[in-house]
């Protein structure tokens, strides 16, 4: 995969990676990581508040979606 940078950023990098001792490649894909860590982290977060407000929903409707979008409806 390529990523487009301007050539700012690109200097940002790589000055970035040298400080940390690492290449450009892993400093992206450690970021890339993170950030994907943080939107899970963020998203459980609120699935849980969401759960402790009570809403969620029963099994029973869950079971019923699943059978609907099972059968193609």
């Amino acid at each position: 995969m390529e990523i487009p940078f301007t050539h700012e950023q690109e200097a940002e990098l790589a000055a970035t990676a040298e400080h940390q001792g690492k290449n450009v490649a892993d400093l992206v894909i450690d970021s890339v990581r993170l950030q994907t860590e943080k939107y899970y982290d963020e998203k459980l977060k609120r699935s849980i508040a969401q759960a402790d407000r009570g809403e969620f929903i029963e099994e029973e409707e869950i079971d019923r979606r699943f059978a609907e979008m099972m059968s193609g409806k």
